[in-house]
């Protein structure tokens, strides 16, 4: 039955639903880069052309309260019906979209993961996170002073810019991990990120788990440098190497004490199959270990979930306010630390599995959990395809990932936008295509619809390139079938972000702490010293 009174729902309602601690998804429909550019605290971004593909992931239960919204562009009308195909029951549309929700006061907030980054705000607000600006630093380095420097973010992003001497240690690995690094209680940490968020929550983390060290955070990360006129490193491989038992004990004493002190709970396998046969309850299983662990095994039904980047995004796999969260590591360490952060994030029921005894697994890379079953569709293999004479292809691949490398000839398309492309177009038979082959294949029926001869490349781009095929780079305005618009260029990743777009950042995180006092609905608690 659906929980809401009517097929539209107030923003009244849906913050007082937020801060009453009820269950409630928000779910935005547009691409990411309007989205980042105006939406709620607590939106999700759910663009209408990748539902089929995140909806599962981000609200498994099909009962669950969902809100959708869009700022005037129709994409709520075409929506309703794949939410109701797809089984959801209880979807409701937010009155007025995005315009009703600022016309009734409520808070708008640009960028993306606005609520850990707000948070993050907060606890050096509270806490007083210790903090080094980005010259001081580079003096200690400079006189060879006895200091670690651990790049808090995922190791992509690490090998891509870093501060020279740093090493790669995501979040959820700080606490465990640490000891092995810096063996004197002696050794000065200091803690980075690209902006301000990982570089605070990591920092805070080391604190809040005794570590003897001084520990700073790197004030404004990689930005901080790059203003100073600093340079970065780049391509560096440094990670840490394996924790020593004595190590991982006293990181477990530390991670014990403040998971407790956080409200987190412990919980067996009868525990979360109790909590999973609960049908009022939306659960989420999530592995925080790192993505390398996660594939060589992992417990059945768990997703992948690196717990410094689910405390950095919690919304890119929660996407249901006040959910249930069960969290597991392999080491007693990395999931309780998770878990005292997502508590103070608001987090009701958070919960740690630990004793991984006779329960089911699997081993590979995690497989998308989708909402339905795959639609039939004609594939065309990768050999017949490198035979044609120039093909019509249309990649539904990202736009970041169309730049990177495609297909040779092909086309970038938002799925979104189908509609709107059909008469740019120039064939009548083309070929479907995205990174693996499930955006295309999820794709086809719409395309056939509208009287097209479609077939999907078997395996997608990864196939062609496993093929040793030829690719192009860019994205020319030739190749555009859509306005690459789909992904939200962050001024804190990547190395070719320019001062100003730096510095306007900087300036809007420090400002986040008034918003939240605004808004009103963040039910956050920064655990006390």
């Amino acid at each position: 039955m659906n929980a809401f009174s009517s097929p539209h729902v107030s923003s009244t309602v849906v913050r007082e639903k937020l801060r009453d601690g009820e269950e409630i998804a928000l779910f935005d429909l547009r691409e990411e880069g309007p989205f980042a550019a105006a939406h709620p605290l607590f939106a999700v971004n759910l663009p209408l052309g990748r539902i089929e593909e995140r909806l599962a992931g981000l609200a498994p239960r099909r009962d669950a309260p969902i809100v959708i919204y869009d700022d005037g562009e129709g994409r709520v009308a075409k929506a309703l019906p794949i939410f109701r195909r797809l089984g959801y029951t209880n979807v409701s549309a937010l009155a007025g979209g995005l315009e009703g929700w600022r016309n009734s006061g409520g808070e708008i907030f640009i960028d993306v993961n606005v609520p850990s980054k707000s948070f993050g705000e907060l606890v050096e607000h509270e806490r007083g996170t210790p903090s080094l600006p980005a010259r001081e630093l580079y003096e200690r380095l400079e006189r060879g002073d006895d200091l670690v420097v651990l790049d808090a973010r995922r190791f992509s992003e690490y090998t891509t810019m870093s501060i020279p001497s740093g090493r790669s240690v995501p979040g959820a690995e700080l606490a465990l991990r640490v000891r092995g690094l810096a063996p004197s209680p002696q050794t000065t940490v200091v803690v980075n990120c690209a902006g301000r968020t990982r570089s605070i929550i990591g920092a805070q983390s080391l604190i809040n788990a005794g570590i003897p060290n001084p520990v700073f955070a790197l004030r404004n990360g990689t930005i901080g440098w790059t203003l100073e006129g600093l340079q970065l490193a780049h391509g560096e491989t440094k990670r840490a190497g394996d924790v020593l038992e004595d190590d991982r004990e006293a990181a477990l004493q530390g991670a014990i004490s403040l998971a407790e002190r956080a409200g987190v709970r412990l919980i067996d396998a009868a525990g979360v199959a109790e909590l999973a046969a609960d049908t009022a309850r939306t659960l989420y299983r999530l592995d925080v270990r790192s993505p390398e662990e996660y594939e060589a095994s992992h417990l059945a039904g768990f997703r992948s979930a690196p717990g410094g980047q689910l405390v950095q995004a919690t919304d890119e796999w929660v996407g249901v306010r006040h959910g249930t969260i069960v969290l597991t590591d392999d080491d007693g360490v990395r999931a309780r630390m998770t878990g005292h952060w997502l508590r103070q994030l608001g987090w009701n029921e958070v919960y740690v599995l630990t004793d991984w005894s006779d329960l089911p697994r699997e081993s590979g890379v995690e497989q998308a959990p989708l909402a339905g079953p795959l639609p039939d569709v004609r594939f065309v293999s990768v050999k017949d395809l490198s035979e044609r004479v120039a093909p019509f292809v249309i990649d539904l691949a990202t736009s970041p990932e169309f730049r990177k490398k495609h297909i040779p000839g092909s086309h970038f398309a938002i799925r979104s936008d189908v509609e709107d492309i059909f008469g740019k177009i120039g064939a009548r038979k083309i070929v479907l295509t995205s990174p693996d082959g499930l955006a295309a294949r999820l794709a086809a029926p719409e395309f056939e619809a509208q009287g097209f001869d479609v077939e999907v490349l078997e395996g997608g781009l990864n196939a062609w390139l496993a093929a040793k095929q030829p690719i192009e780079v860019g994205l020319t305005p030739e190749a555009a079938l859509s306005e690459p618009n789909d992904i939200y260029k962050r001024p804190y990743e990547g190395a070719d972000n320019s001062a100003k777009a730096m510095q306007a950042y900087l300036d809007w995180e420090f400002g986040l702490i008034a918003q939240l006092e605004r808004d009103g609905t963040h039910g956050f608690r920064v655990l006390k010293g």
